[in-house]
């Protein structure tokens, strides 16, 4: 079997404020981009094996969020080894979200390969215990996410009449621990603009309405990622925002 993990971009990231176990509250809105993916295969082996191409990983494939996912649906309900094969085409640690989008698509192919006949909420269960927004990539749809980016909310938003253009400056990698340690914590508890109500209004708005709290951590120490935000401007953006930690930045222009 053979699908295509998809990345996600963030309108708006508020961080609300750092939770008791560590983790911090979200609010955002997660919108599914399908114009870059990765390729994801899944095929019957006798023993648990992983390949992968592409972008290389930081990572051992040992690790890696798809062999947790077989893994975690392994230990529950024994399904045999997998042969799997990922060619990386989505950045990691660019705020893509292309690892959580691989461990779904893993979790929906080996449901679908070995009838295990779980609904989409018993498979964003699972999916929420391998990474906080690896639940979203379930049902892959416009969602409004708070908690740890866990708790979604579907909601509809039309983007037909525009483009996604998403870039990352050569060499930029921003880790999540380095975008959480720079926050402001007077940003915690801060009364927000309600990112439902606010990407109901024209598009030509959102560029004082819909903010990234990670760009006040991030942009001065990578100021190269605060001037590709400021060129999709100059091009002609109609919503330009860094998603997610960084260090990618994406641009919504009119078709």
């Amino acid at each position: 079997m053979t699908t295509y993990p998809n990345c996600k971009i963030n309108l708006g990231l508020h961080v609300v404020g750092k939770r008791p176990d560590g983790y911090h509250d979200l609010e955002t809105i997660f919108l599914p981009v399908m114009d870059l993916t990765d390729t994801l295969i899944i095929e019957p082996g006798d023993s648990l094996q992983m390949t992968q191409e592409g972008i290389v990983l930081d990572n051992a494939p040992e690790d890696n969020l798809c062999i947790r996912a077989w893994r975690l649906l392994h230990d529950e309900f024994n399904i045999p080894p997998v042969n799997i094969r990922l060619k990386k085409n989505i950045p990691f640690g660019a705020g893509l979200g292309g690892g959580s989008s691989d461990a779904a698509f893993t979790l929906k192919m080996l449901n679908q390969i070995f009838s295990l006949k779980l609904t989409d909420c018993d498979l964003e269960r699972r999916a929420a215990q391998l990474g906080a927004d690896c639940a979203f990539f379930i049902r892959n749809k416009t969602a409004y996410a708070s908690g740890i980016g866990d708790v979604l909310d579907s909601i509809e938003l039309d983007m037909s009449s525009y483009r996604i253009l998403i870039e990352i400056p050569d060499g930029e990698h921003v880790s999540t621990k380095e975008a959480y340690s720079g926050l402001k914590r007077d940003l915690f508890g801060t009364r927000r603009p309600d990112l439902r109500e606010v990407v109901r209004r024209p598009i030509e708005e959102w560029r004082n309405l819909i903010v990234n709290d990670f760009e006040t951590s991030v942009f001065p120490t990578h100021p190269t990622i605060a001037t590709l935000k400021k060129d999709m401007y100059r091009r002609g953006a109609l919503y330009a925002s860094m998603t997610g930690s960084g260090a990618a930045v994406f641009g919504i222009f009119s078709k």
